[in-house]
């Protein structure tokens, strides 16, 4: 085998970061390592596969030495499991473990004498990650003490079941038949290290079952003690010297692009370049390195901040993506990161001065605002600042009413909160309307919309909600009235919703498109009835905006499937989350003194 040429990059700290050559070894190692570990496990917890010509010659050796072999193989075989995804992912520490693990396994098997096959192709495969070990560079992800607790349910369920499955395969050897419950408080003690109710025909049988429970018990301990005594680090958050730092450069910078405003979300972790001109804001999702928007601060510095977050993602070997940056952002991403760009939709700005009501193509609009006005519904719009605190309550809470899902959203383009001292420049736009019938002192908020500030003289929707209960078209009016209190709050540009496939959408209803362009825009119809698509832009288009496109840029084509997953999970479509009780158990303990409401993305 030859050996594999390698080059070294330096990082923003100095350390080295290996160019793999052989992509191949970490996906390999890691799927023969979860197979080994499986094997493992199989061969620990049921008898008669581990029955072999070569397992009676085991009977030379202590019978504690091969009892104790089996427990041991329980252990090694969920480790294996366990460090296999970090392995493909080509974490140094998961290298570090498996290059130990396996000749230990293999060790066990031998002193078992039987599956010496297993032994070989462990060996075989310590060997290949031996050979190849400056594949294996990244660091740790980032980490919170969530994960013992993670831990903690997961190996005590697996501890549990792999209890009964061996408690189960070994009724044949017990004085009488045991009950079911019999079998489950001999797991519960033998996790504990004490003998159970059972009673095993011979000695050597009584002190497989128990070793192995022992050993499972001892492992969930081990495990989860180790996790929670480690020194912790947040998985993502802003804190306030790299937020202040961050609001300097939109300052200077922010007019730029329209989402800079939303890389100060608390859940995001920020990248400054060597000056501290530019910064990229990301957070990182299922191994991707996800940033949104184009990197703030002055554009010269773009690519020494594109630099260190590229390193970074090196460093950890996690996937480098950028969801929704603007031309400019994307030419400079493909130029200095070697990456490659996808238009993914256009954004909606509309200039202040040149909206009118008046006209033919603005009909639809202006009958359907003449029409809630005649309603009753009154607008305000005001900046943050103007509000006391018990208006921004009452916001505060209609919007988190009006929320269609339980989980918040939110990601790219929407702040996380609402209502914060150092957002005092955002502006909301609100209609009230009294209810008849209600209780004296009930809000009278039916509809909001929040803005941001993007630079000196603009402004980007952040959070657009109703009353379900409201009359269709309020959103409408309240756009409108935005707008046409543009002059009065020095805004000249305002940012509404992002279309996602936009030109995709109107080119396939055109006469003359395609059948591939028309097929596809019929996949992104059927679509919209989950994810907004289609709808979405029929709405911008009603205020005639400008179209500015936006770009998704990705290292290589074999890596949008995960890109497009992680942009999910971070946007809060696919959620796999904690009980509801023990989600606000989590806030509490992370902040007790911050109430974080996250609104739904635009």
């Amino acid at each position: 085998m030859s050996e594999p040429v390698a080059t070294e990059r330096p990082t923003r700290k100095g350390l080295p970061i290996p160019k793999v050559s052989r992509p191949w070894v970490p996906r390999a190692v890691g799927y023969a390592t979860a197979l080994i570990g499986i094997f493992d496990i199989v061969a620990g917890v049921e008898p008669h596969f581990r029955e072999s010509d070569a397992h009676k010659i085991a009977s030379l050796l202590p019978g504690t030495v091969t009892t104790l072999a089996t427990a041991a193989s329980l252990v090694v075989g969920i480790l294996l499991i366990m460090l296999a995804h970090a392995l493909r992912r080509r974490k140094a520490r998961a290298f570090r473990a498996v290059a130990v693990l396996l000749p230990v396994g293999a060790l066990v098997e031998l002193l078992r004498w039987h599956h010496t096959g297993t032994a070989v192709i462990s060996l075989v495969v310590w060997v290949l990650l031996l050979v190849n070990h400056r594949e294996f560079y990244a660091l740790s992800d980032p980490r919170t003490r969530w994960r013992a607790l993670f831990n903690f349910v997961l190996m005590l369920a697996l501890s549990f079941g792999l209890g009964m499955i061996i408690v189960s395969s070994h009724a044949k050897t017990t004085v009488g038949d045991p009950t079911l419950r019999e079998r489950f408080w001999e797991v519960f003690w033998g996790l504990l290290g004490i003998g159970g109710p059972i009673q095993y025909v011979g000695d050597r049988t009584g002190d497989l079952v128990y070793y192995s429970l022992a050993g499972l018990g001892l492992f969930t301990a081990v495990s989860t003690a180790w996790l929670a005594l480690r020194p912790s680090k947040p998985v993502a958050r802003l804190d306030a010297s790299e937020e202040q730092r961050v609001r300097e450069l939109l300052i200077k910078h922010g007019a730029r692009d329209s989402l800079g405003y939303f890389a100060l979300r608390r859940d995001k972790s920020v990248i400054f370049s060597p000056t501290g001109k530019a910064a990229v804001a990301y957070r990182v999702v299922s191994g991707v390195m996800l940033a949104s928007g184009d990197p703030i601060g002055d554009v010269e510095a773009w690519p020494g901040a594109i630099k260190c977050f590229m390193e970074e993602a090196y460093r950890h070997a996690w996937v480098p993506a950028v969801m929704g940056c603007s031309e400019t952002g994307g030419e400079v991403w493909t130029r200095e990161a070697g990456l490659d760009a996808l238009e993914i939709g256009d954004e909606a700005i509309v200039e202040v001065a040149d909206f009118t009501l008046e006209g033919r193509a603005m009909r639809n609009v202006r009958q359907m605002v003449k029409r809630i006005e005649r309603a009753g519904y009154e607008c305000r719009v005001r900046r943050v600042e103007e509000l006391d605190a018990t208006e921004r309550e009452a916001i505060r809470h209609a919007a988190d009413t009006w929320r269609g899902t339980e989980t918040e959203r939110g990601f790219s383009m929407a702040l996380g909160r609402f209502g914060d001292v150092r957002d005092e420049g955002c502006v909301v736009v609100t209609a009230h309307k009294a209810v008849e019938g209600a209780p004296e002192g009930a809000s009278d908020i039916r509809a909001v919309l929040h803005f941001v500030p993007w630079g000196k003289d603009g402004i980007s929707l952040e959070l657009m909600r109703r009353d379900r209960d409201a009359d269709p078209g309020l959103n409408e009016l309240l756009i409108v009235k935005a707008l046409e209190a543009g002059p009065s709050l020095g805004v000249n540009r305002v940012s509404l919703n992002f279309a996602m496939f936009r030109s995709a959408l109107a080119r396939g209803e055109r006469i003359g498109a395609g059948p591939v362009l028309r097929a596809w825009r019929g996949l992104l119809v059927f679509l919209s009835r989950w994810f907004q698509i289609e709808s979405l832009y029929k709405f911008n288009a009603k205020f005639r905006p400008i179209w500015e496109p936006r770009f998704l840029v990705y290292p290589s084509a074999s890596d949008l499937p995960r890109i497009g997953i992680a942009a999910l999970q971070a946007e809060a479509f696919i959620v796999m989350e904690l009980p509801k009780s023990l989600r606000r158990f989590q806030r509490a303990v992370s902040d007790p003194n911050e109430a974080i409401t996250i609104p739904a993305p635009r």
